[in-house]
């Protein structure tokens, strides 16, 4: 296995994929994402898979089970336990959402790269959603 040393503020703003894996260990895993202005990630849960959340810039709204609607902004951390229905907007129109998340345990196959949200649909149609 190889570790993830690096500045992972700096990989996540230089991110222009909607998905790129940096790290995948066997109870974690490191990805960065990009969100193009008014894009959403799309309703998905993870029944046995916790996540975790950091915003680096822009602001995004977070919906839980559909219902529940939280507005978070640059340096905010979100935490979606496992079984949580969640999806993930960016709330603005004309910027990019820059963010990075932690699966626990990994979620996607190692070195994953989905360019665009499209393509990650296409990769894992309903695998997730």
């Amino acid at each position: 296995m190889i570790e993830y040393v690096g500045s992972i503020e700096r990989q996540t703003m230089e991110n222009t994929f909607f998905r790129r894996v940096l790290f995948t260990g066997p109870h974690s895993q490191l990805v960065v994402m990009c969100l193009q202005p008014g894009e959403a990630i799309g309703d998905e849960v993870h029944p046995k898979v916790d996540q975790f959340f950091r915003i680096e810039r822009g602001d995004a709204i977070f919906v839980f089970d559909e219902k529940e609607e939280h507005t978070v902004h640059d340096g905010d951390a979100v935490v979606v336990p496992a079984g949580t229905y969640h999806n993930v907007v960016n709330a603005s129109k004309t910027a990019l959402l820059k963010l990075y998340t932690i699966y626990s345990p990994p979620n996607h196959p190692d070195g994953t790269v989905h360019k665009t949200k499209a393509e990650a649909e296409a990769a894992e149609p309903v695998a997730h959603h």
